[in-house]
């Protein structure tokens, strides 16, 4: 049986579906990278290596501009008791560069977590895992 996902509330104008998710496994790792981190973003740049894996930051330290799009914005909930999320619940963005949006406009994305370490600058690092894209073209016209 697959994981169970949670999609992304849609951002871009015009669009009516989720153009990216997140697995149970990546929601988990990221309620727990919360409470060390306090509120997180995505960024998925393009490039080679781990710049082709999905970056996880504090929120607000890697500075998006009129060179990225948001793709989603996640309301994760704060896992119950014992996490330090205050309001219930966790927002996250997920944003991508404008150059690798026109690469994978045609993709719905699924963020997962997998054992191994990805680069020292996303805050999963540590932790012996890393954050990765799993794609599937979508089959509506975008």
């Amino acid at each position: 049986m697959p994981d169970a996902r949670l999609d992304a509330a849609v951002t871009l104008p015009g669009e009516d579906f989720s153009r990216v998710a997140l697995t149970a496994a990546a929601v988990s790792l990221l309620r727990k990278l919360w409470d060390q981190h306090g509120p997180l973003m995505f960024h998925q740049s393009g490039g080679c290596c781990d710049g082709s894996s999905p970056m996880c930051f504090p929120a607000g330290e890697f500075v998006t501009g009129d060179s990225d799009v948001l793709l989603g914005r996640f309301e994760i909930s704060d896992g119950g008791p014992g996490t330090s999320a205050e309001s219930g619940a966790m927002p996250l963005d997920f944003w991508m560069s404008r150059e690798q949006f026109n690469y994978w406009s045609h993709t719905h994305l699924t963020v997962d977590v997998v054992q191994g370490r990805g680069s020292g600058f996303s805050v999963e690092a540590p932790e012996g895992k890393r954050f990765l894209i799993r794609s599937a073209l979508m089959d509506w016209p975008v």
